[in-house]
């Protein structure tokens, strides 16, 4: 089963593309899914209860934090009650792992060797990453390969996702799940479970 799990549509504010389009283009990519993670806030993966998903296909959600040590992928949080800061930048990151995992979910750093908005070397070092985005869609090949010789160092999960701003990006990098998953629970414990690796096109 693969998921594209890093995908951002118009309601990031920084980009065009229509939760629709990301959908119908995920399906051409023979995806079997896909989770709308979003800057800052869940508020802005509600438009995926009005889209109209063929049947067998996923849409879940998820959200990109801004941290004090770089961008983070949280999956599990179900609104944004868990941030009682408001805030949408430099969010304390050991904070942020308290209260995602409070509320069950798991947190991965995001492209982390791409530059100033990634953990970098802190990647080595951080207790309580629960994974490892190991293949970014937009990332050189260069900092994919550091990124999975950190999970492989660590014993970590490796994950993928396109971090997808157009359309034409969508499914450049997703996650292979060895198990189906039909919900974010299960997407979640077969996660932790090491059940799944990124992969690229």
């Amino acid at each position: 089963m693969r998921i594209d799990l890093h995908c951002h549509t118009k309601y990031s504010g920084d980009n065009y593309l229509e939760p629709e389009e990301l959908v119908e283009q995920a399906i051409r990519m023979n995806l079997d899914g896909v989770c709308i993670t979003e800057h800052s806030s869940l508020l802005d993966t509600w438009v995926i209860e009005r889209i109209k998903v063929p049947e067998g296909f996923y849409v879940f959600r998820g959200v990109e934090l801004y941290t004090s040590h770089g961008h983070l992928l949280a999956y599990g949080l179900k609104e944004d009650s868990w941030d009682p800061w408001y805030s949408h930048n430099y969010l304390d990151l050991f904070r942020v792992f308290e209260k995602v995992h409070s509320h069950r979910g798991i947190c991965v750093p995001s492209h982390p060797f791409r530059g100033w908005d990634s953990f970098g070397e802190n990647v080595f070092k951080i207790d309580d990453i629960d994974a490892i985005e190991t293949h970014n869609g937009l990332d050189l090949e260069n900092m994919n390969q550091k990124a999975i010789h950190v999970a492989r160092l660590r014993n970590l999960p490796s994950i993928g996702g396109s971090d997808c701003h157009q359309k034409a990006q969508v499914g450049r990098a997703f996650t292979e799940f060895k198990n189906p998953v039909h919900t974010i629970d299960e997407l979640i414990e077969e996660i932790k479970k090491g059940n799944c690796k990124g992969m690229t096109l």
